[in-house]
């Protein structure tokens, strides 16, 4: 509804539906959406546009990404999640033996903090590979804490993510970051500064 009362520039709502391990449970939902957003266009007299998509934070969901990407428009890997599922731990259980593995030099960073590119990295790499070719313009990101770390915001550039999410006051930060990601990129490429497009920041409450 408050698409439709929007005035001036058109406004393209963007739905996601959270913790999809199942293209069914996608389908299921989505269905829902679609009959809302008819019955406000019914009642409205304006025709809605909106992209349906999900948050990647199951392992079953990343493996599945290419049939799950057949009825999502755009993926949004929900990190603190992913990691959680992945690790099969929680964050507020492991912020009380994490400095232990820490020190004993089992981890060599908090995963909850900085994104472990070999487990849940490669866990993105895969979905987005496989989501691209099912749907190649398939819009991919990642949404959490992660979203603000500056090494995390290097894997992301280099996985050909298009925007990271993350809390608003560590946007300054994350701009920073994904400026020095896009022109480290773009000097491996042997590419000129003025080439460079920046991959986008949102300030966002993270997941």
């Amino acid at each position: 509804v408050a698409a439709a009362r929007i005035t001036g520039a058109p406004v393209v709502p963007e739905i996601m539906v959270p913790l999809v391990g199942l293209r069914s449970e996608l389908d299921y939902v989505k269905a829902v959406i679609d009959t809302v957003a008819a019955e406000v266009a019914e009642e409205t007299g304006m025709t809605l546009e909106y992209l349906t998509g999900t948050m990647i934070e199951l392992p079953r969901a990343a493996l599945r990404a290419h049939v799950i990407a057949e009825a999502a428009e755009f993926f949004s890997f929900g990190t603190n999640d992913l990691t959680q599922t992945t690790f099969g731990i929680s964050r507020d259980d492991a912020a009380r033996f994490i400095n232990t593995y820490q020190r004993k030099g089992i981890i060599e960073r908090d995963p909850f903090i900085s994104l472990d590119f070999d487990g849940v990295g490669e866990l993105i790499r895969i979905a987005a590979e496989r989501g691209r070719q099912t749907r190649p313009e398939l819009k991919l990101g990642i949404c959490g804490e992660h979203g603000g770390d500056p090494a995390s915001i290097h894997f992301c550039e280099d996985a050909d993510l298009d925007y990271v999410s993350c809390s608003p006051f560590r946007v300054p930060i994350a701009r920073l970051a994904a400026a020095q990601a896009t022109l480290a990129a773009k000097a491996r490429q042997g590419e000129t500064a003025s080439n460079v497009a920046f991959i986008p920041v949102r300030g966002s409450v993270g997941r």
